[in-house]
């Protein structure tokens, strides 16, 4: 078929069939492109940014030295974050392929894109669950009171809003003993300084998330039932993904207009609100120090933590940089839009601190506790500590919806970017079916990962949640991106990739990409292979607060992570197998591109990449889906 412009055929189609993924402006009519640059960089935001910029950030702050975290966490930013980032972004939009198809780029190497894709739908199966948690308390918030601000019928002898005092020393006729708290108030004596002990409380809100909310079992061997609140909240959180992506991201992009701006309105109503609390300057001065622990930087734990930090909170490696990308048009400066991504992704986990810390700081002035006891990560900062904290304000009905809804958002954007990323890769696969049955597929799949997900809303579910996360969300992405990185920079060229972004952004002077061959060929991957070493080292076996998982707990974990790597030694092994010639004749084969590999568009490939066959002629992307994975 000829072209009669970049990226436009002409229609000899009787049906003429469209697909909603794409329009009559787009410059790659076939796959389509983003409405407006603003829809594609609100979409890498909302990807970026979610939960673990407000629950997991904070508490790595004021638990690494205060202010003195934010200089390694900005230092791995430039060294390990940026430098990934920027590949995956050019990568996506160089080929316009998602994260499987974009390894012909190095053949041997496809098994990597496999593997981010199983660890994608892994970890969008329990972040779901976690976004259902958020609705749960969204609904619970439209009471007049809160049913976690005080001790209901749920709560057992143990809930109480404020410490018990179990026993002290006291003087009695001019001597020195120990007695329980009774004795003490019975005979009107008063407690010494520093000798007071406390019985084991758990505040409403805690007795309300395990008893209630999640009605918790006892471990991973006890499985109970489906929690039937908490499966309703799943399925509305998945049909408002369906919803949101049924038209791939011609809807997507319009709907985090909201879901990745609104957020933010949130977080600055409960920083002003926060700010004006009595304690919040204790709870602030807590999370950036009021004289940071710079000694705390001597410590390699630091580093380590902020490393890690910054590279799961920027979601490299995961595939949805590479999809979301590669419905950029051609020529769109992707190096201006990994700056500003990484850098609102940075800026808003720093923001969200002050806003979490002003309101436990007010909560332990209430509760005459230091910061350090009402301070949590995860779970319990976010559906303990803090609605503890907004039960005590006044209308906490209020601050709880707003917090929720927050929370709700934060996590919808990045769930639709995961999404997108499994439909895209099916789309390579399938191109032709895709264009025909994009609506029943998406909603096959969130339906597919809805009924997956039942068992994280058992009453065992927060077990699978931590577990999941505990295991996928680990190593296979740091094996993942070490392979990427080595693989482009070492085999595929580095020089040679810079090459392919300047056909894109146009000429750099040599300085220009000093920073980038040095990250790209030194620093990144050392950075990454020490962080991967490190949490191998450092491994211990999952647990949930004080609850142990059981051996074959474990032994799932374990499975999980290698069925996701397994893939790259399969298909590297599958590659040599099928190429031709002697076994080095056939590792070389397989580590040179494929000979489709380039710019999607003829016109866009200029003298480097003339010598491409259009494979879209070729039919070589129809391919039978037993071999999709291999190709």
């Amino acid at each position: 078929p000829g072209f009669l412009s970049c990226g436009k055929k002409k229609d000899f189609s009787l049906t003429n069939e469209k697909d909603a993924h794409s329009s009559d402006s787009d410059e790659n009519s076939e796959r389509g492109n983003w409405s407006s640059k603003g829809d594609y960089l609100l979409s890498m935001v909302g990807y970026a940014v979610g939960l673990g910029n407000v629950w997991r950030f904070p508490y790595l702050t004021y638990q690494n030295g205060g202010g003195a975290f934010l200089i390694p966490y900005t230092l791995m930013l430039a060294l390990a974050g940026l430098p990934l980032f920027f590949m995956e972004c050019s990568l996506g939009q160089f080929a316009s392929l998602g994260p499987v198809s974009i390894w012909k780029i190095l053949p041997l190497f496809q098994g990597v894109g496999i593997t981010m894709i199983i660890i994608s739908t892994f970890v969008t199966i329990y972040y779901n669950v976690i976004i259902a948690y958020a609705l749960y308390y969204l609904f619970a918030s439209f009471q007049k009171v809160l049913p976690w601000s005080d001790c209901f019928s749920w709560a057992d002898e143990f809930c109480s809003k404020t410490r018990i005092v179990s026993d002290c020393n006291t003087t009695l006729h001019g001597e020195i003993i120990h007695a329980n708290y009774s004795f003490i108030t019975s005979n009107n004596l008063t407690c010494m300084n520093g000798t007071i002990n406390y019985k084991p409380v758990q505040f409403p809100s805690e007795q309300y998330w395990n008893k209630v909310a999640l009605q918790r079992s006892s471990g991973l061997d006890e499985t109970g039932t489906i929690v039937w609140y908490l499966a309703l909240c799943l399925l509305l959180s998945w049909i408002i993904v369906g919803a949101a992506l049924f038209k791939g991201i011609k809807s997507s992009g319009k709907v985090v207009y909201f879901t990745a701006l609104f957020p933010y309105v949130i977080l600055l109503i409960l920083l002003v609100r926060g700010a004006t609390l009595e304690g919040a300057l204790d709870g602030i001065e807590y999370y950036i120090g009021r004289q940071s622990n710079i000694t705390k930087l001597m410590e390699a734990e630091v580093w380590k933590d902020a490393a890690t930090q910054i590279f799961y909170s920027l979601s490299v490696a995961w595939g949805g940089l590479v999809a979301l990308s590669s419905y950029n048009k051609f020529h769109n400066n992707c190096y201006s839009d990994a700056i500003l991504v990484c850098v609102t992704n940075c800026v808003t986990s720093i923001f969200a601190g002050f806003a979490i810390f002003s309101i436990l700081g007010h909560m332990a002035f209430l509760s005459e506790r230091p910061v350090s006891e009402v301070v949590d990560s995860g779970f319990e900062l976010a559906f303990v500590a803090y609605p503890e904290a907004l039960s005590k304000l006044p209308v906490s009905p209020l601050w709880s919806f707003l917090f929720f809804f927050m929370l709700l958002l934060l996590g919808l954007d990045s769930q639709f970017a995961t999404i997108e990323t499994l439909t895209t890769t099916i789309h390579d696969i399938c191109p032709r079916v895709m264009k025909k049955l994009r609506m029943p597929i998406t909603l096959g799949l969130c339906t597919l990962l809805f009924l997956l997900g039942l068992i994280c809303v058992t009453q065992a579910g927060i077990y699978w949640v931590n577990l999941i996360d505990h295991f996928c969300a680990g190593w296979g992405i740091l094996i993942a991106a070490v392979l990427e990185i080595i693989g482009i920079v070492y085999i595929y060229g580095g020089n040679r990739f810079i090459q392919d972004i300047e056909m894109m952004i146009g000429k750099k002077s040599f300085l220009f990409w000093l920073w980038w061959r040095v990250c790209w060929f030194f620093i990144t991957p050392v950075l990454l292979m020490a962080i991967l070493v490190w949490s191998l080292i450092t491994f211990s076996s999952p647990t949930y607060g004080s609850v142990s998982y059981p051996t074959w707990g474990t032994a799932i974990g374990w499975c999980m992570i290698i069925f996701c790597v397994i893939w790259i030694p399969i298909v590297a092994i599958i590659k040599v197998v099928k190429a031709e010639g002697n076994l080095v004749q056939r590792l070389v084969s397989c580590c040179r591109p494929a000979a489709n590999w380039g710019p999607y568009l003829e016109c866009h490939r200029g003298e480097r990449y003339s010598h491409i066959v259009d494979s879209k002629d070729k039919k070589e992307l129809e391919i039978p889906t037993v071999h999709a994975f291999v190709y």
